[in-house]
């Protein structure tokens, strides 16, 4: 079961959403050009943060947190990340604008991190991957039109009845609901395993919960500031 739309529209062009679209393809094609290393070197290592907490004075980790959201582990990962910011990323942009945008982008990419290193500070996984940040738009989303309905494809009813359409609160909030599973269950794994980071997922989606009020009030007041000025 996967989204393939929303019924949506928007006001313009969401030229933000599109640039974040273009930016994560563009870095996952210098990881294939590059390598391992490359992966090593621009991906968020808890354990380099943890020294650098420990006076090992290394700025490097800190730009770490910002590369490691356009970075991905494969055409799965990519893909999967990418259809979920091109389908809800576009209306978000839409009501915050497109400066605001950005910022709540990436404090939602920040607050994911974070949520994930809290997790296993001495972790030595490179962390990588949008789904963070896209998380906090997935939030916005639910919070600014939890009644816009999106379409999903099930397989395999798709193939005989087409898709379906759900109010984005559901698929939202259940989507949600399987991340907080997981991410308790994953709590036992082993220090140095892999896989998916649940909690970086949480993360986000409880920082876009947090900021979306204020930087729709802040939209607000700044349409009205400027509404004002031409009166």
């Amino acid at each position: 079961m996967f989204p393939v739309g929303d019924e949506n529209p928007t006001r313009r062009t969401p030229i933000v959403n599109h640039s974040l679209l273009v930016i994560n393809i563009v870095v996952f094609l210098l990881e294939i050009g590059s390598g391992y290393e490359f992966i090593v070197r621009w991906s968020f290592i808890p354990l380099r943060l943890t020294a650098l907490f420990n006076g090992v004075f290394d700025l490097s980790v800190v730009l770490t947190i910002f590369t490691s959201m356009f970075m991905h582990a494969s055409i799965a990962h990519i893909g999967g990340n990418l259809l979920f910011l091109w389908i809800f990323g576009d209306n978000v942009e839409d009501t915050l604008g497109s400066g605001p945008y950005v910022l709540f982008y990436l404090l939602c990419g920040i607050g994911a991190t974070g949520a994930q290193y809290l997790t296993n500070p001495l972790s030595q996984i490179p962390n990588l991957g949008a789904s963070g940040a896209i998380s906090g738009v997935l939030a916005a989303y639910m919070v600014l039109f939890p009644w816009a309905r999106v379409r999903l494809f099930i397989w395999p009813l798709a193939l005989i009845f087409g898709t379906i359409a759900v109010p984005a609160l559901i698929l939202i909030a259940f989507w949600f609901y399987l991340q907080l599973a997981s991410g308790f269950q994953s709590l036992g794994m082993m220090v140095d395993e892999g896989g998916v980071a649940f909690w970086a997922h949480i993360g986000g989606f409880v920082t876009g919960l947090a900021l979306i009020g204020a930087f729709k009030l802040r939209r607000r007041q700044s349409a009205q500031r400027s509404y004002r000025r031409r009166w």
